[in-house]
């Protein structure tokens, strides 16, 4: 089986748990006031969305194990890295922002990815060597963006506490990266934000931390889109690198130059 041929069934498995997630109640107001009560609200929605997901990958690749957060680090071989609700906080608040992200994983590397966003009904698709698309046409970074004209997305990995120094390493770079392009956002889901990269809606993205499990979808749409995706340092991007940095290659090195301490 080719990698390209994988994009279609994974595709219809994240369509499937779109639908599921696009039925369920939105929250006109904060659905829990703890984080404990955050959790449980979220389990309820996520774990019907899981059973979806598995039902569709276990049969297209039987016996792929699954990895839901890589923190732990990926094995050898082949793993399946899913998150059922990339921009849960988002979901959980009743905002817009949120998709479904999975992603097939060899050796460290993403080799087949699929994001769908279901409330405004799009898909993002990429295997490697095949290239990238969006709802079934091929996507390019844009083009010709000086840095002040540039809209520069970003986020952050759940749980900051855990990885000391990001936290810091992310405000300096604000800092840095503010006053060089036209605005900086953060529109929700991490994968979602790259692969908008690829497709030139946003022009660069950039995150501090280890965040593998976001991260790898949508290292893979940029790459085949053309886009050079890189850790903050200017080296390759792997998983486990402690930063993340996709722009095109006329503002790479403007970003990069900033993001470096």
């Amino acid at each position: 089986m080719t990698y390209t041929s994988l994009l279609a069934p994974m595709a219809a498995a994240a369509h499937e748990v779109g639908e599921y997630l696009a039925g369920v109640p939105r929250p006109t107001a904060p659905a829990a006031a703890t984080l404990e009560e955050l959790a449980a609200v979220h389990r309820a929605v996520e774990e019907p969305a899981v059973a979806i997901v598995r039902r569709h990958l276990d049969a297209l690749l039987p016996g792929v194990p699954w990895d839901a957060s890589a923190d732990a680090g990926l094995p050898a071989g082949d793993v399946w890295v899913v998150d059922v609700i990339d921009g849960a906080v988002q979901f959980l608040r009743g905002l817009p922002n949120f998709c479904v992200s999975l992603a097939l994983v060899r050796d460290g590397e993403p080799v087949a990815a699929a994001l769908h966003a279901p409330l405004p009904g799009e898909t993002y698709l990429a295997a490697a060597g095949r290239g990238a698309t969006r709802n079934g046409r091929a996507i390019a970074p844009s083009a010709g963006v000086r840095p002040e004209a540039a809209l520069v997305g970003t986020s952050q990995p759940s749980f900051l506490g855990g990885q000391p120094g990001v936290a810091a390493a992310a405000g300096r770079a604000l800092a840095a990266v503010l006053p060089a392009v036209g605005a900086v956002r953060n529109l929700g889901p991490t994968s979602w934000q790259i692969a908008d990269t690829a497709a030139g809606r946003l022009d660069a993205f950039w995150e501090y931390g280890r965040d593998d499990a976001n991260l790898l979808p949508g290292a893979l749409v940029a790459r085949e889109a053309g886009v050079v995706v890189t850790d903050t340092t200017g080296r390759p991007w792997r998983a486990g690198a402690p930063g993340f940095l996709a722009a095109p290659r006329g503002l790479h090195g403007t970003l990069l130059e900033l993001l470096e301490p």
